[in-house]
């Protein structure tokens, strides 16, 4: 793979997905070849207005401004689920801590009954914790989140096209029941002496992460072990990154991109929404068959011993959030408890 700079990270329209004919063959080629070659891309005319944009960061920073007893209110150490506040340094990404306050939501749904014979990745679907002190932030955060959800939706058919399979491929795997996540998270700026770990080099679970970043730059792509890029921040476009279910559905012909977030400087912080495009928990991935022109360049998923990828949804998601937050898993999950 070719050194990449910021500015070459690839730019998607789109709107040219739902364009001409040759103008979304423009688009899927664009996109196939940013999924195989880097993992990471801009997408730009995304249809959601800048306004609901505006709204969203506008009622993140509420939050993060709310009195700490608040914020403490909705902990995620309240939560089997894994909904809910976390301080800066309470997540483990590779064993260190990452410092950045963070609120994390899912898709609003009852918990299901637990059994003796129930898988224990069934726990993690359950209600959201809103803070009282700010109740607009549900009603906001749930618009922008159905909002996503039809692009990203949209997004990820784009993705089967491109790979020469039915469009609706992945649909299956997404289900009634996915997945769907969100992060609130806020980067406190830190001294030269602190670490600058705003949150280690990782790969994402899910289909699609779809990233919305305020000005701050951070967040960097690693291309090889020794050579990370910039994805700064593009005004009206969210970066957007492969994770481990594509990797896994395409036997490594898309790569799941390591990346990282490194903490702004001491008087400075960041804010980003994350969402993530998940699939539903009892799904398990098969490979899909690519043409030949494809397969032959699938080599396997790369599985990092550390963080081995399951094909078993439920499980990838759980061992995941299990190693990341240790305090949760303490409380509601013991039988998993290695630490």
């Amino acid at each position: 793979m070719s050194a990449l700079t910021t500015a070459e990270l690839p730019v998607i329209d789109f709107a040219l997905l739902s364009g001409n004919q040759q103008e979304q063959q423009q688009a899927l080629d664009t996109l196939s070849q940013a999924a195989r070659d880097v993992g990471f891309f801009y997408l730009i005319n995304h249809g959601i207005d800048q306004a609901l944009l505006n709204e969203v960061q506008q009622v993140a920073r509420k939050f993060f401004a709310l009195p700490q007893a608040d914020k403490t209110a909705v902990a995620m150490a309240n939560s089997p689920h894994f909904r809910g506040y976390n301080l800066a340094g309470v997540e483990i990404t590779r064993s260190h801590p990452d410092f950045r306050e963070q609120f994390d939501i899912g898709a609003e749904r009852d918990a299901l009954p637990v059994t003796a014979d129930s898988p224990t990745w069934q726990r993690m679907q359950g209600p959201n914790q809103w803070p009282k002190a700010l109740p607009e932030l549900q009603t906001v955060v749930t618009r922008w989140q159905q909002q996503m959800t039809a692009v990203a939706l949209e997004l990820l058919r784009a993705f089967a096209e491109a790979l020469n399979l039915p469009r609706n491929a992945f649909d299956n795997l997404y289900g009634d029941y996915p997945n769907e996540h969100i992060k609130l998270i806020r980067y406190p700026g830190r001294t030269e002496g602190e670490s600058r770990q705003g949150v280690g080099a990782h790969k994402d679970s899910g289909f699609l992460t779809m990233l919305l970043q305020d000005d701050q730059p951070g967040l960097q792509v690693e291309v090889t072990p020794d050579n990370w890029i910039d994805a700064s921040p593009l005004p009206g476009a969210f970066v957007v990154n492969i994770g481990e279910l594509l990797e896994l559905a395409t036997n490594g012909y898309l790569r799941a991109t390591v990346h990282r977030v490194v903490s702004p400087q001491q008087n400075n912080e960041r804010l980003s929404i994350a969402f993530f495009l998940g699939a539903q928990l009892d799904a398990v991935v098969p490979v899909y068959q690519l043409p030949p022109q494809l397969a032959r360049l699938a080599q396997g998923p790369s599985s990092d011993p550390l963080n081995p990828l399951l094909r078993e949804v439920g499980w990838n998601y759980l061992k995941g959030r299990l190693r990341s937050h240790p305090e949760v898993a303490q409380r509601f999950y013991p039988e998993h408890n290695t630490h």
